[in-house]
């Protein structure tokens, strides 16, 4: 007897639908075909250790299980369900009369309970594109799934589950997630706030700036100065995420396995701060079944790579594409995926191997040249792409002790907001420019237009600071941004002058 099941395979943060076919004639074999992996060529003892632990009995005919379209290749144990599901069918221990109209996927234990699968989101998007009335999935992805609308969602615990939905013997509850509600009650809803950093004033500034601008940042100081600590409570100003943005995150972080069962949905911006022996490919993403990386995880908010001078120099190098095309190509011998990665990057690094180079109290213990040796590891091109260098000082011992409490998140936030929409209008005909960090060279000259005395103070400011050519961009959008914190449509010579105040790594001698 021949029975269609049906699954899906995931490719970046699409979905395919495939289609299993199961076909049980005289003979003794078990077969699977249509390119699977070895993780699916091994279901063949879980799906018998399975069906004979819940009371159902394994065919002892042929059993050949396709998988099409054949010439897409086919990873994981996530079809264990839809094969077990199709060879139940076959062999007259469930009706088939309903089975076309559900996606079924999960991967199955010995006792026949269900484990949680990658991509449930996608995969659900997909179905219903496809026209399913419903996706029955393990339990413990059911409320990720559940934020698709017009598709019925069934979790289940094991194949006893759905072979009584089948038959009509059971009765399956439908999760029923209200997307907006889930989406709207958690948003902005972060454990840190910036009214618990004492002093910093000038730090905070330049992260309002960035947050304002979606401009990169690198923070120098000294160990304990507060930089990681700072870096942590950027997400808490930048603008909470729209509805779409949500969605994208969640079909990310959904593919990548990183959303707990209690999650339908991720309201809060990402901040991802991965450990400097990170490799490029997990940092960039890859693999042989490829994966999102870290700079994926972080679409929509924010990346933190701390100490910056001690990651591997290759695997900063693979990060310039992305900066600029805000999207990672993974490229295979049979096909490519593609990962978006909108992301702010910050760093935080030591001025120096000691930590207290330019210190207000304690001398350097450096050799000479160790500085200027330190700072070389980050490149020339990297540095290009961040367009703040805030130096970071101690707090002293009377802001730590003062009661005085700092501005809290949510009002910078809202001064945030009302930049980012400034910035929305300006750039309202170029879906795909959101912030001022985003404009083109030729956009930079025709919107950041400066008057003769700002002209005077900027030469005046690369000839004396020994400013590069590549900080002359840089500086206008950053300025910008200032500008449009201040409610001003022209660029004045306060905020020229701010702008040109944080790029301290451009200027010549820094490092001694």
């Amino acid at each position: 007897m021949l029975v269609k099941t049906f699954g899906s395979a995931v490719f970046g943060i699409e979905a395919i639908t495939i289609t299993v076919e199961v076909n049980i004639a005289a003979g003794t074999k078990f077969f699977i075909v249509g390119l699977p992996d070895n993780a699916i060529k091994e279901s063949y003892f879980r799906i018998e250790s399975a069906l004979r632990n819940c009371g159902f009995r394994m065919p002892r005919q042929q059993v050949v299980v396709n998988m099409a379209p054949a010439d897409i290749r086919k990873e994981g144990s996530a079809y264990d369900l839809t094969i077990v599901t199709g060879v139940l069918a076959a062999s007259g221990q469930i009706e088939t009369e309903n089975l076309d109209k559900y996606l079924i996927m999960g991967e199955l234990s010995l006792d026949g309970g269900l484990q949680p699968i990658k991509g449930a989101l996608p995969i659900a998007i997909q179905a219903r594109k496809d026209g399913f009335k419903g996706f029955i999935l393990p339990k413990q992805n059911a409320r990720e799934a559940a934020i698709v609308n017009d598709l019925e969602v069934y979790g289940v615990e094991s194949i006893k589950e759905v072979a009584g939905f089948f038959n009509g013997d059971m009765q399956l509850t439908r999760e029923i997630v209200n997307t907006r509600e889930e989406f709207y009650d958690s948003l902005c809803n972060y454990d840190s706030d910036f009214s618990e950093v004492k002093g910093q004033e000038n730090i905070k500034r330049a992260l309002e700036i960035a947050a304002a601008g979606g401009h990169n940042v690198i923070l120098i100081g000294p160990p304990g100065a507060g930089k990681t600590m700072l870096a942590r409570r950027l997400p808490s100003i930048l603008p909470p995420l729209s509805l779409y943005e949500s969605l994208e995150t969640t079909k990310i972080h959904s593919v990548a396995g990183k959303l707990a069962a209690a999650d339908a949905l991720v309201t809060v911006r990402p901040f991802r701060s991965p450990h400097h022996t990170i490799s490029d490919v997990a940092l960039v993403g890859g693999g042989s079944n490829p994966q999102p990386g870290e700079i994926s995880l972080a679409h929509n908010g924010v990346l933190f790579l701390d100490e910056l001078p001690e990651f591997k120099r290759s695997v900063l190098e693979v990060m310039r594409q992305p900066l600029e095309e805000r999207k990672v190509t993974i490229s295979r011998a049979r096909f490519s995926v593609d990962y978006p990665c909108s992301f702010m990057l910050v760093t935080s690094m030591n001025p120096c191997p000691c930590g207290y180079y330019n210190h207000p109290e304690k001398e350097c213990t450096c050799p000479p040249g160790a500085v200027q040796k330190y700072m070389s590891k980050i490149s020339g091109p990297l540095l290009d792409r961040i367009d703040l260098h805030v130096e970071v000082t101690p707090v002293n011992f009377n802001e730590l002790a003062s009661d005085r409490l700092a501005e809290k998140s949510e009002l910078i936030r809202e001064r945030v907001i009302a930049a980012r929409n400034i910035q929305i209008e300006r750039f309202g005909d170029k879906p795909d420019l959101h912030a001022n960090s985003q404009m083109s060279p030729q956009m930079v000259r025709d919107i950041c237009k400066i008057d003769l005395a700002g002209q005077t103070l900027l030469k005046k400011a690369m000839e004396k600071l020994g400013l590069s050519a590549r900080a002359y961009d840089r500086i206008l959008k950053v300025s910008r941004t200032i500008a449009d914190l201040a409610g001003s449509e022209e660029i004045k010579l306060e905020h020229l002058a701010e702008a040109i105040h944080f790029r301290s790594l451009d200027r010549e001698g820094w490092a001694g």
